[in-house]
């Protein structure tokens, strides 16, 4: 009885600053901030944990028009954060401990009524989740296994929190996920193995297929932050540039062509930035501090002018750490998968392995590759020989990391490791070349690679016996 007393008194809490936020105000939105006490300091951002996994976050609804008007979601729960709206503004979905010491898992509440329901019960900890257009739950989970060492996967589950799937096969971290307009997932990315890289943007479809990076800084450049994607076709986030010590600019890119259109909006604003929100308005939300004595706020942000504008939510006892509206907003595009668990490889087309950045390295340099090897986590995967015209052509046993090298035909290195490329069940990509600029599309041309059978990976494994598919 004292659970529903409770549950009910916050309803009714809630139910009347929705009232009074859209009254005779100029925002008729609610914003859900996470909030933390205490004394913030920015975190390690090798692995993304220590900044996501906040003790005593808090995730609470504000009325900006209204001083003081502020009601916490999030009372039952020991920490919670990383709060994501669903498209019709009725639901969040957070990670959160109920209790302290318990590990992270994903829950979700009905704004309306308060009402949460847990859908993750995993053995490991979770964080990061956002909706996906087909209705699951794309999260990030913590996974240690042979085929990926430890590491922090992507997974998306049903809307019940069923059916777990694994997207994500590779030594590395990936957090702070969104989901783009066009219905791709955008998530930082970190490689932990061979040796540990800067973080960069990577995207991929929901289920998996297609991942390639979208977008890496300078080196040294570290993102904490989640992508956000605004109504005129640009990402923002935070980048920091001082490691463990950092101050955060606040970072715009074009989605057209995010890897040549950095943009530092903050390169004239002292203090740092910790999250980045557009608004439907056209402004930013944006949390910042003025120096590393301060605490984080919630300001608006005018793009133009480059500067943070009129303070929404200020508590000396608190840090903001993130925001989001609650609004619908429109269901990013639905694509279509192409993975079939019944297949058991994928097929990988290199186009040109002598082509790197914009150019032949072949034509150029009089060197050219004339074999690959392929490299899994523990050991080689084999040796294959390049054809004719720089291409190669692979079957690979699906949901395995692997990495490229290249030879030349005395077995010297010439390039590489690549990054960590897996391919999902029944996956077929291509690439133009070797660290090629991902702008570049293929010439118009047939692959002598591909007039031969491809050769399965690892290479001591002769035959596949995929699913047999009658034709009607």
């Amino acid at each position: 009885m004292n659970y529903k007393r409770i549950a009910n008194i916050l309803a009714i809490n809630l139910s009347c600053i929705l009232l009074l936020s859209c009254k005779g105000t100029s925002h008729n939105n609610l914003l859900i901030i996470t909030r933390v006490p205490g004394n913030f300091q920015n975190q390690e951002f090798i692995t993304g944990e220590s900044w996501r996994y906040v003790t005593g976050a808090q995730i609470a609804v504000l009325n900006p028009e209204k001083s003081g008007s502020i009601k916490v979601l999030s009372d039952k729960f020991y920490s919670a954060c990383c709060p994501e709206i669903s498209y019709d503004g009725e639901r969040i979905l957070f990670a959160a401990q109920q209790k302290e010491g318990d590990l992270w898992q994903i829950f979700e509440m009905e704004i309306k009524n308060l009402k949460t329901s847990r859908l993750t019960s995993l053995k490991d900890n979770c964080f990061d989740p956002v909706y996906l257009p087909s209705g699951r739950v794309a999260f990030t989970g913590y996974i240690d296994n042979d085929t990926v060492k430890s590491a922090y996967c992507l997974f998306s589950c049903k809307p019940d929190g069923s059916d777990t799937r694994q997207l994500t096969f590779g030594p590395f971290s990936s957090y702070a996920t969104a989901v783009l307009k066009d219905g791709r997932l955008l998530t930082i990315n970190r490689q932990l193995l061979p040796d540990k890289r800067d973080p960069m943007l990577m995207v991929l479809r929901p289920d998996g297929t297609k991942a390639d990076i979208f977008y890496k800084g300078p080196d040294g450049t570290k993102i904490i932050s989640r992508g956000r994607e605004t109504a005129d076709g640009k990402i923002l986030f935070i980048e920091t540039e001082n490691g463990n010590a950092p101050e955060g600019n606040l970072i715009s890119v074009s989605y057209n062509r995010p890897l040549h259109t950095r943009i530092n909006l903050s390169s004239e604003i002292d203090g740092s930035f910790n999250s980045v929100l557009p608004m439907q308005s056209g402004n930013l939300l944006v949390s910042w501090r003025k120096s590393d004595s301060d605490h984080y706020s919630l300001y608006e942000f005018d793009p133009a002018e480059k500067a943070p504008g009129k303070i929404l939510y200020d508590d000396p006892e608190y840090n903001v750490l993130d925001v989001i509206e609650a609004v619908k907003y429109e269901r990013p595009k639905k694509l279509p998968s192409e993975v079939d668990y019944q297949v058991k490889t994928g097929l990988l087309l290199c186009q040109d392995i002598n082509y790197m950045g914009f150019q032949s390295a072949g034509k150029d340099a009089g060197i050219k590759t004339s074999r690959i090897e392929v490299i899994g986590i523990d050991s080689t995967y084999g040796v294959v020989q390049v054809e004719g015209d720089g291409s190669f052509y692979l079957k690979v046993i699906a949901d395995t990391p692997f990495q490229i090298r290249t030879l030349d035909d005395k077995g010297n290195v010439l390039n590489g490791p690549s990054s960590w490329i897996w391919l999902r069940p029944n996956e077929r990509r291509g690439c133009v070349g070797c660290h090629e600029d991902p702008e570049i599309v293929p010439e118009n041309r047939v692959s002598f690679a591909v007039r031969k059978a491809p050769v399965i990976i690892p290479v001591h494994i002769t035959e596949v016996r995929e699913k047999i598919v009658e034709l009607e």
